[in-house]
């Protein structure tokens, strides 16, 4: 999935701005893509200008349009257009002007087409036009455009001038037309003679008018030109091709003419020498064909071809293994069959040897063998390969179709420095709760971090990545979870930091307003990414703060709205690359800024029962008067509403909610401020289930305001204050289980109200445990109930376990424990813990037998420590380990270290030290000090980074 590139794509739709007259209204739209697209704003068809009350500009990815002092005129729809040399979109923008009196001059539709003129200019138009197309020979080629026009257009498609009813079968073309708009032609496996001009016509009792697009089809080369490799299966087969071009040009690797999608076997990247690269891995039998290199751009197209053979080994395996189709949770056997039973074998998924343990059993009778394979999960679909000595391999895949996470994560994912790197995944379904972990850390978003879902598809995104960013990226939904091992590679270059801006300006003739310029040093670093920071400081303070950033704009305009409160500032602007910071220019003047106002406390939504009260309230930064709405009905304050405020406080209550207010959008407005909230009202259910503590509420209403109700319990009046209609339990116990009944005259309603205990649950902890001992080490499981009474029983591989002499069962409150004193290899296995609420916690437990106890790292804690360090530095990285005279290696981006001049290891009793004198940025790399038993890893990152002064 293309995330920060291509086509221009509208990241954040405009939302309505609702202003009153003489104000000022900002319409604001984000979009993205690559290359930049060139972005316009028009109103009626004309585009607008940046002039006079018209003021265009950007804040990244952000494209504003400001008016000025609007009238009543100034409402309507307006369009913001992006275009790129890939594509083009645009999204449409509505501006609601009102009077004094809060009359709104632009009528509510829901017509997304009402983003035109609609009265003055019905002729057809084109919103979005068809692009030209390249294909290879035999491809399906399709072009879309989308069309407006009232009565919707009759449209005709044209080849080279001639209708394609007369130069085409039918079976050779189609012609669709979608919701919104669209129009399409496919044109199917196309042929050399389908190259050429295809013409749209759009035509309706206003007119008509025309689009064309080009369709190149290209010849797949012939066998004989084409480059032969041939590989051994098992082993990996790697193609490059070399592919220059402006603008950058977009590369599709095809086998036998078919797409090739990355995956788990198939690795498309860009090497850090400018390759593009594609990585075959444990081939197969199936894998031998035809593989392309397609690489296209708006100005051309070119073409590269190999064929790959993939040859099996000389011995063979008497039955080699199959592929296997398996359940989450299920057990998964792989067999095959060795030429004779002396033969050993070893089992490895991927590139990763795999030992006998609870997760892998491995078996040898005769000339079988087998793995079993226990609990799979995502994570366990792969390759898995079984080896003889002489390296004669047979592979086949593991498969988990019926899992939760229907789109894996890749095992691998390779990027180069200063890249963004993407993880997508796919669910079964929508609305399911989803996190993102790296090195087991919970993500969050942020600048560099991005997550979005849309729907069953699920997206990370690490913006400008750097070496230290490598790791493990988990996704979990669930009890599932896909991981992938995030590797980033450095780029050579010169680590220069950047040179600071030149011939800054400041306009401030527009009130409460600041217009700054700027421009790039004429000798600065273009093959770099680097960006313009613009801060403010307010007069008498000596702090700087960030207002603006951009790569390539240079001209900002700071409002009082950007400020935190009135008062004289000064600005000053600066760039920043990864590898530096320049100077600061200050700009010459100061200006007096006073802030708009802004909302402090944001609208809650608010969720009732049928006839409670609900609630909203909203905090501003200064005194004003607001207007309260009930989806688009001004409320008053009065009756069923109740309408307060107190300074810059403003809240809502709406008495006695109904059903039928269910979902309504409460919004709040004031001069230039908005702000919106839904309220949710629960239907009561006569049918009452609830757990001990909770209260119930039930409740009835009656025709005359006036008239007397009385409540029954199991036939009993009970005795309640006043003529209530709502009858309430605080805290609910198993003694008012029963039957309600509301008697009102001749009228009478009935409630069946059920009281259960709620059902216990496992707090802690809340995922499965893999834990490792040594035989005599004392084991301790525990989990944490949500309740102190609750029951639980303990289970050791499918069996209950008892209390006896060599295991103690305890528990204190809300805790149960499980507890061997001393351990043995055959207390290996899987413990779970249950409840009788259906709740239960895995644990996997491995008991290992040594002669003497493991060697750990005392000291540092983590297993990774990141450490960032300038050139000409003293390096030293030191662990302390459990045992004095224990060995100890260390490694270098996984290749053992050699002492020199300028790489000393020492040891100094208990700790074990690396030492580099002199760094330099060549020593930048993953150190990890390694015991037989454990291990740390030290990510060094050495810079020559400029530092502020």
């Amino acid at each position: 999935m293309d995330i920060l590139g291509g086509a221009p794509r509208v990241l954040g739709y405009p939302r309505p701005v609702v202003t009153q007259c003489g104000t000022d209204a900002i319409l604001r739209c984000q979009i993205g893509g690559d290359p930049r697209p060139n972005v316009i704003w028009e109103r009626k068809n004309v585009q607008i200008l940046s002039e006079g009350r018209y003021k265009i500009s950007e804040e990244g990815k952000a494209y504003l349009l400001t008016i000025a002092r609007v009238t009543q005129e100034d409402a309507g729809q307006y369009i913001c257009k992006a275009r790129n040399s890939i594509g083009e979109t645009y999204a449409a923008a509505s501006l609601k002007v009102e009077d004094l009196n809060g009359y709104n001059m632009m009528e509510n539709t829901n017509d997304p087409l009402q983003e035109f003129d609609l009265t003055s200019n019905d002729k057809p138009r084109f919103l979005i036009k068809p692009l030209s197309l390249r294909v290879d020979r035999g491809e399906d080629a399709a072009f879309s455009c989308k069309i407006w026009g009232t009565p919707l257009p009759e449209v005709t498609w044209e080849k080279d001038g001639k209708k394609l009813n007369d130069i085409f079968e039918s079976s050779h073309f189609s012609v669709s037309i979608q919701d919104g708009g669209w129009f399409q032609l496919k044109i199917h496996m196309t042929r050399m003679p389908d190259k050429g001009v295809y013409t749209c016509k759009a035509a309706n009792c206003h007119g008509e008018v025309l689009a064309g697009a080009v369709l190149l089809v290209e010849p797949i080369p012939e066998r004989g030109e084409i480059k032969k490799f041939v590989v051994t299966e098992g082993k990996h087969a790697k193609f490059r091709c070399f592919v220059t071009g402006k603008p950058k040009p977009e590369i599709i690797w095809k086998k036998d003419g078919v797409p090739l999608e990355p995956n788990r076997r198939h690795l498309v990247f860009e090497d850090r020498e400018g390759y593009y690269t594609l990585k075959v891995l444990y081939c197969k039998l199936e894998d031998t064909g035809l593989y392309l290199c397609a690489a296209s751009n708006t100005l051309g197209n070119t073409l590269s071809a190999v064929h790959l053979t993939v040859k099996g080994p000389t011995v063979r395996f008497r039955r080699p293994l199959k592929d296997v189709d398996v359940k989450e949770r299920d057990v998964a056997v792989l067999e095959c069959e060795v030429p004779d039973e002396t033969i050993p074998a070893a089992w490895y998924l991927e590139d990763q040897r795999l030992m006998p343990s609870s997760k892998y059993g491995m078996e040898q009778k005769g000339t079988r063998r087998r793995l079993t394979i226990h609990d799979v999960g995502t994570d366990d679909d792969g390759v898995y390969l079984c080896e003889m000595p002489d390296g004669a391999k047979t592979q086949k895949n593991v498969f988990t179709p019926t899992g939760t996470i229907v789109r894996k994560l890749p095992r691998k994912l390779e990027v180069l420095e200063g890249e963004n790197a993407a993880f997508c995944v796919e669910v079964e379904s929508d609305d399911m709760e989803v996190h993102w972990f790296k090195d087991g850390l919970k993500l969050h978003e942020t600048h560099q971090t991005i997550l979005k879902s849309f729907g069953k598809t699920h997206i990370l995104v690490f913006v400008n990545v750097a070496y230290h960013d490598s790791g493990v990226v988990t996704f979990v939904v669930g009890r599932s979870k896909s991981s992938s091992r995030l590797k980033v590679k450095g780029t050579v270059q010169i680590h220069c930091p950047p040179i600071c801006p030149v011939g800054v300006k400041m306009n401030v003739d527009t009130p409460n307003s600041a217009f700054l310029t700027w421009m790039p040093a004429s000798n600065s670093q273009t093959n770099t990414r680097s960006m313009f920071v613009l801060e403010h400081q307010e007069v008498g303070s000596q702090e700087w703060q960030k207002c603006f950033t951009s790569e390539t704009t240079t001209s900002a305009e700071v409002s009082g709205d950007s400020v935190p409160c009135e008062g004289d500032y000064r600005f000053r602007v600066c760039c920043i690359n990864k590898y530096g910071r320049s100077g600061h220019v200050e700009f010459p003047k100061v200006v007096h800024l006073v802030p708009g106002p802004k909302i402090h406390k944001h609208l809650q939504g608010c969720e009732v029962m049928e006839g409670e009260d609900a609630h909203f309230f909203i905090e501003l930064s200064t005194p004003m008067v607001g207007t309260w709405f009930l989806n688009s009905s001004q409320l008053q304050h009065g009756g069923r509403y109740s309408v307060q405020q107190n300074q810059a406080k403003h809240s809502l209550v709406i008495h006695e909610t109904r059903t039928s207010e269910d979902t309504a959008e409460i919004t709040f407005i004031a001069n230039g401020v908005r702000d919106s909230a839904v309220l949710k009202v629960k239907q009561l259910d006569r049918n009452k289930r609830v757990e001990t503590g909770d209260t119930i509420v039930l409740y009835c209403e009656v025709t005359h305001p006036f008239g007397k109700v009385s409540w029954f319990k199991d036939g009993e009046e009970l005795q309640v204050k006043g003529t209530m209609r709502r009858l309430i339990i605080r805290s609910a116990e198993a003694s008012d289980a029963g039957n309600y009944t509301c008697n009102s005259g001749n009228n009478s309603i009935e409630f069946i109200v059920n009281v259960r205990e709620p059902p216990v649950t496992i707090v802690e902890p809340n995922n499965d445990i893999v834990m490792t001992y040594y035989v005599s080490e004392e084991i301790n499981l525990q989990c944490e109930l949500s309740r102190s009474k609750g029951k639980v029983c303990w289970f050791k591989d499918g069996q209950e376990v008892q209390e006896s002499d060599i295991i103690q069962i305890k528990s204190e409150g809300p805790y149960r424990r499980l507890t061997i004193p001393c351990g043995s290899t055959v207390d290996s296995g899987e413990y779970v813990c249950e409840t009788d609420g259906d709740s239960f916690e895995l644990f996997s437990l491995n008991i290992f037998s040594v002669s003497e106890p493991p060697v750990r790292i005392l000291s540092p804690s983590q297993s990774e420590v990141e450490l960032t360090h300038l050139t000409k530095e003293r390096l030293e990285l030191c662990c302390e380990v459990s045992q004095v005279d224990a060995p100890v290696r260390w490694y270098k981006d996984n290749l053992e270290v050699e002492e020199s001049p300028n790489l000393i290891l020492e040891v100094d009793k208990a700790k074990r030290r690396l030492v580099i004198p002199l760094t330099t940025v060549n020593d930048t790399g993953e150190y990890i000090c390694d015991t037989e038993n454990d291990s740390v890893a030290f990510l060094v990152n050495i810079t020559g980074m400029y530092q502020d002064t």
